[in-house]
């Protein structure tokens, strides 16, 4: 008989059946006969219960009321935590609540900001915003397939000065149209399951952010999209600063996009969220929960020297 008990967390579960010893049982009826060594998920519990610290990321979305949409976004944000033994608060923000002249009091107290996928032009003028509000803030970011695509939009408005650039899925006359359909789909009628979809190969950039996060020269992402970055506007976005830092094998597609001098803004056009898992952390989303983390400590120690400031002036004046 096997007991299958409460547990504090869902991740304890397996050292429970283990205890109980129902892994011995199965491997006796598959015949397998191979030690089972649970050291590495023991220490990946033990990482779970002492991740305490706490960051606060914004997940800036259109479908937020529908927490499901963003399962593998939010389960990838849990296992960045376990990795630095953080503790991971998730503010569900509807991308257009991020408009308008008060949209800064949704955003300005995050330690990072994801900006995950979707379709149609709904709540994209938020999701630019928010990208704005990280980059100019040194706020850590990461934008996914379509959060990608609004960061380079963001850049070219506000930093090329291109101030109608847009993606044609959103504006089919735009003048700057830094965002496409793919050569690729301009043909296609029949939707379905005509997207650009599965596993494809980037090659990323000596140096840059993800190339170190990967530790790998070449990388395997999954993808589901019609829309990319129009390699027109290539060389005057990197020019000023945005670099294309991953791409097809034939350079043809940009993948990766990040800005250079800042701590953690990228952009990826792929949906790195379905590959990871709670023993290996996605690299880029482990970066950015690292970044967030130093982001949030300095942050805590600006505002604690400024309560220490006003403090000795107040004193100053009373005296």
């Amino acid at each position: 008989m096997i007991n299958a008990v409460d547990v504090k967390n869902i991740y304890e579960l397996p050292l429970i059946l283990h205890d109980e010893g129902l892994d011995t049982v199965i491997c006796d009826v598959l015949r397998i006969d191979s030690p089972i060594d649970l050291t590495p998920w023991r220490d990946l519990v033990n990482r779970i219960e002492a991740s305490v610290s706490p960051v606060r990321i914004g997940l800036i979305g259109k479908y937020v009321d529908l927490h499901d949409a963003y399962l593998s976004v939010i389960e990838s944000l849990k296992h960045a935590g376990f990795h630095h033994e953080a503790q991971i608060e998730v503010l569900w923000i509807q991308a257009e609540d991020v408009e308008g002249l008060l949209a800064d009091e949704r955003i300005d107290s995050l330690d990072g900001i994801v900006i995950p996928g979707g379709f149609g032009p709904r709540g994209i003028e938020g999701k630019i915003r928010a990208a704005e509000f990280a980059r100019e803030n040194n706020v850590p970011c990461l934008g996914l397939c379509l959060g990608m695509q609004v960061m380079t939009v963001e850049f070219a408005r506000n930093v090329l000065g291109l101030t109608d650039a847009n993606s044609t899925e959103f504006n089919a006359a735009t003048p700057h149209p830094v965002i496409d359909l793919m050569i690729d789909q301009r043909e296609v009628t029949n939707k379905g399951g005509t997207m650009r979809l599965g596993a494809y190969y980037a090659v990323l950039s000596p140096g840059s952010k993800v190339a170190k996060a990967y530790g790998e020269p070449v990388v395997s992402e999954r993808h589901r999209h019609r829309y990319e970055f129009n390699s027109n506007y290539r060389a005057r976005i990197e020019a000023a600063g945005l670099l294309c830092s991953g791409t097809s094998p034939d350079k043809r597609l940009v993948e990766f996009v990040e800005l250079e001098n800042h701590p953690f803004w990228v952009g990826t056009q792929a949906h790195p969220e379905f590959k990871s898992r709670p023993d290996r952390p996605h690299p880029l989303f482990r970066e950015l929960i690292g970044a967030a983390l130093k982001f949030r400590q300095q942050r805590l120690a600006q505002l604690s020297t400024s309560k220490e400031d006003a403090a000795a002036t107040k004193k100053s004046v009373v005296r």
